[in-house]
C-alpha cells in the first residue's frame, strides 16, 4: 500500500511537470487592482523620466514646491491670457485705443480720436461681458443677476459718468435713451431676423409672460419720464424748476426700489415664471467656467479700469467731433454711442436667435433694456445728485415721446409670444426711422448745433442771430 501511494504521488508530480504552465484566472477586482497598479507605474516611470532628464540638464538642481508652484501660477496666467485677449477675433479692434490715445497727444484732432476710441471700446465691452458671466458662474443665480445688472452695462455707464463730470447733462440723457431704443428695436429686431431666415418653417416661440413683465417695467420707465417733461411743457410746476428735480430725484429712487423688487421677483418668489427660458439656458448656463474667480475677477478690474480711460478720451472729444464730422451731438449720443457699448449684446441675440434660443435673446435684447430704464438712468440721477449737477428725468418732449412708441410697438410685438423674420425686418425699419430723426433733431438745449452745421443757414449774421434766438427763447421758458 505505501509502495502504491509513492507511486502514485510520483506519478502526480511527474504529471505536474510535464503539464504545460499554470495560468492563474484573476478576479475583476484583481484585474481592475493590476490596471490601476499599472497605470501607477507608468506615470512613476514617466515622473522618473522627467526628473531624470531634468537631472541630465541640471545635475545639481532639485525642483522644490516654490518652484512648481510659480511654473503652474505662469502656465494659468498663460492660459487666461490666452483665452480672454487671443480667443476672440473682435479683439483685433483693442489696438484703436492705444492709437486713439496717441492721436489726442501728438495732433489733438477730434474727430480721429472720437473713432478711434470707439473702436477701441468695441472689443473691451464685449470681453467685459465674457468676464462678467465668467465670474457669474460661481456666484448663483441671484448675485450673478446682480453682476448682470452691474456690469452688462457697464460702458454706457461709464461714458455717462466721465459725461456727468463734465458738465454735459443732455449726452447722458440721450446717450442711455439710446442704448434702450438700441436694445428693443436693432438689436431685437435683428435677432428676430436672423432667427426667422434660419428657421423659415415655423414661427419661433419665446416666454411671453417674462416678456410681458419686462414691458410692464419699461412702460413704468416712460411715465417717470413722461411727467417731468410733461410739467415742464405745461408750465404747470409749484417751484419752476426746482419742483422738477425734486420730482425726478424722488421717482428714482422709486424706479431703483421697484427694479430691486424685480431681480427678487424673477430670481427668488416666481421661479415658475421662468421655467421656459431656465430650461434653454441649462446647456449653457452649465458649462464649466474657462477661467478661475479670481481671474474673472481681476479681467473685470483691468477692462473695466481701460474702459473708464477710452470713455474719458471719447466723452472729450464728443464736441470736437460733431463739428469737425459735421454730425449733430444728439445723433452721436442716441446712436453712435449706444451701438458701441451694445456690441457684444447684438452679437449674443443674433447668435442665440439663430440657435432657436429665443429666450435668451430676448433676455439679452429688453432685459438689457429694462436695466437702463429702472437701473441706469436713476443711478445716474442719483449720481449726479451727489456731483451737485442738475439732471433730471426731463428728457424733452420729442425723446420721451420717442420712447414711448418705442415701448408700445414692441409691446405689440411680444404679445403673441412667436416671432419671425418679418417682425424682426419691421423692428429694424423703426430703428432707422429713430436715427433719421435725430440726426435732424435740432436739440434746444444744445445752442452750440449751428456752429457745427452752418449750412442750415445763410451767413454768419444769420447764425448769430438765430443762436441768440435759441437762448432767449430758452430763457424765457426758464423763467
Amino acid at each position: 500500500m505505501d509502495d502504491q501511494k509513492s507511486n502514485h504521488h510520483n506519478n502526480k508530480s511527474i504529471d505536474l511537470d510535464d503539464s504545460p504552465p499554470f495560468v492563474r484566472i484573476h478576479s475583476h477586482a484583481e484585474i481592475g487592482s493590476s490596471e490601476e497598479r499599472a497605470v501607477l507605474e507608468l506615470e512613476d516611470e514617466r515622473l522618473n523620466s522627467c526628473d531624470s532628464i531634468t537631472r541630465k540638464k541640471h545635475p545639481f538642481k532639485e525642483t522644490s514646491s516654490s518652484d512648481i508652484c510659480h511654473m503652474k501660477c505662469k502656465n494659468s496666467l498663460w492660459n487666461s491670457i490666452k483665452i480672454v485677449i487671443f480667443s476672440s477675433k473682435l479683439n483685433i479692434l483693442m489696438v484703436f485705443g492705444p492709437a486713439a490715445i496717441i492721436v489726442h497727444k501728438t495732433t489733438g484732432y477730434h474727430g480721429m480720436v472720437f473713432l478711434l476710441s470707439l473702436l477701441g471700446i468695441i472689443p473691451l465691452a464685449e470681453r467685459l461681458g465674457y468676464a462678467t458671466e465668467q465670474l457669474a458662474s460661481f456666484t448663483g443665480p441671484t448675485v450673478g443677476g446682480l453682476l448682470n445688472a452691474t456690469f452688462g452695462n457697464a460702458t454706457e455707464l461709464i461714458i455717462s459718468i466721465f459725461a456727468l463730470r463734465n458738465g454735459m447733462i443732455r449726452v447722458v440723457q440721450q446717450s442711455l435713451l439710446g442704448s434702450i431704443l438700441s436694445n428693443m428695436l436693432l438689436v431685437l429686431g435683428c435677432a428676430f431676423f436672423s432667427g426667422g431666415l434660419v428657421i423659415m418653417k415655423r414661427e419661433q416661440v419665446f416666454n411671453k409672460a417674462a416678456a410681458g413683465v419686462n414691458s410692464g417695467l419699461l412702460l413704468m420707465s416712460v411715465m417717470g419720464l413722461l411727467f417731468p417733461a410733461v410739467l415742464h411743457s405745461t408750465r404747470t410746476e409749484l417751484h419752476f424748476g426746482k419742483s422738477e428735480l425734486a420730482l425726478s430725484r424722488f421717482s428714482s429712487c422709486v424706479m431703483l426700489f421697484a427694479y430691486a423688487a424685480f431681480l427678487y421677483f424673477q430670481l427668488r418668489s416666481s421661479k415658475k415664471l421662468y421655467d421656459m427660458e431656465s430650461k434653454t439656458e441649462t446647456s449653457d448656463d452649465d458649462e464649466a467656467p474657462e477661467i478661475s474667480m479670481w481671474e474673472a475677477i481681476v479681467w473685470l478690474s483691468i477692462l473695466t479700469t481701460w474702459i473708464a480711460v477710452l470713455s474719458e478720451y471719447l466723452v472729450d472729444a464728443i464736441e470736437g467731433a460733431s463739428t469737425a464730422l459735421k454730425i449733430p451731438v444728439a445723433f452721436i449720443s442716441v446712436v453712435l454711442l449706444p451701438i458701441v457699448g451694445n456690441a457684444a449684446e447684438h452679437a449674443g441675440a443674433i447668435m442665440f436667435a439663430m440657435k432657436d434660443k429665443l429666450d435668451i435673446s430676448l433676455g439679452v435684447a429688453i432685459g438689457s433694456s429694462t436695466q437702463i430704464a429702472m437701473f441706469g438712468i436713476p443711478f445716474c440721477v442719483i449720481i449726479a445728485w451727489i456731483m451737485g449737477q442738475p439732471m433730471d428725468l426731463n428728457f424733452q418732449l420729442f425723446e420721451t415721446a420717442t420712447l414711448f412708441l418705442t415701448v408700445i410697438v414692441v409691446a405689440f410685438m411680444l404679445q403673441e409670444g412667436t416671432s419671425n423674420y418679418f417682425k424682426g425686418l419691421m423692428l429694424i425699419l423703426c430703428y432707422l426711422i429713430v436715427a433719421a430723426s435725430f440726426f435732424v433733431h435740432v436739440d434746444l438745449d444744445s445752442v452750440d448745433y449751428l456752429s457745427y452745421n452752418p449750412s442750415a443757414c445763410g451767413n454768419k449774421n444769420h447764425i448769430h442771430d438765430l443762436k441768440m434766438n435759441i437762448t432767449e427763447s430758452v430763457g424765457k421758458t426758464k423763467t
